[in-house]
């Protein structure tokens, strides 16, 4: 099969390099002193009795249209509503069907912590992630070496940006750090897109176990984020579990009174 992963970084990179020629760095960086006060995705997963992340996403490379019209102005207010720990919202454009703007519309309407998920190459989409009002960041080990992605942790933290470090397999396990924030089991290879939720449960007992750990991918029952919970686990990325719903609110609503 097509690696997807290849094609999807192959494009970001034009796609900065665009970006970069409409609005310069050095313009971004004027902005930041605008940029909403950060809230720690962290400390919000340590401290929820579930943990949910739930996903505003439209398109996968895999599954096609999710929720073509989906608007965050309504779906984000019914997830926060219902109790979601924390959002993450996809701002890739031909791959998920996302954007910037998608944050920047959700921002004013909570409180929780945002995550833009996205596939980060450039210091220069950190600083786009602060001036919308992201309060995390996803690095992807499978896109990055390891150095660029310690280097792309230190300047997200000298913006007061946390990280979600994704990992998907145990040779990845080096990217790991004291200056990880998070880290996330990508239950979903980025190659070829097959997802297996066992994946988490195979790599945590190498992790850190005073890490803050996020399953993320595949996830559809209460009952395997009770097993991963049991497993160490305090985030769970979810996403298509809901969105394809008509009411993806309230699906997260019934999935969350599911797990206590």
């Amino acid at each position: 099969m097509k690696d997807i992963l290849s094609e999807i970084i192959a494009n970001k990179r034009f796609e900065v390099d665009l970006q970069k020629q409409a609005i310069s760095i050095e313009q971004l960086q004027e902005g930041i002193s605008e940029a909403p006060a950060i809230r720690s995705m962290k400390q919000a997963l340590a401290s929820s009795m579930s943990g949910v992340i739930a996903e505003f996403k439209r398109h996968s490379p895999s599954k096609g249209w999710i929720k073509q019209g989906a608007l965050p102005e309504e779906v984000v207010p019914s997830y926060v509503k219902a109790g979601a720990s924390a959002l993450s919202i996809l701002t890739d454009e031909k791959f998920f069907g996302g954007s910037l703007k998608d944050i920047r519309t959700a921002r004013p309407l909570t409180e929780i912590p945002i995550l833009r998920k996205d596939f980060i190459i450039d210091e220069y989409q950190l600083y786009q992630a602060k001036i919308v009002g992201a309060d995390a960041v996803l690095l992807i080990a499978a896109a990055l070496e390891p150095e660029k992605c310690n280097e792309l942790t230190e300047k997200a933290h000298s913006l007061g940006l946390e990280v979600l470090l994704e990992i998907h397999n145990a040779d990845e396990l080096d990217y790991i750090n004291k200056e990880t924030d998070m880290i996330g089991i990508n239950n979903r290879h980025l190659g070829t897109f097959f997802t297996d939720v066992e994946n988490s449960f195979r790599l945590a007992g190498q992790l850190p176990q005073d890490a803050v750990l996020v399953s993320e991918s595949g996830i559809s029952s209460p009952e395997t984020v009770k097993r991963l919970r049991a497993a160490g686990f305090r985030g769970f990325l979810i996403g298509e579990t809901f969105m394809k719903t008509e009411q993806p609110g309230e699906t997260l609503q019934y999935f969350l009174q599911a797990i206590q």
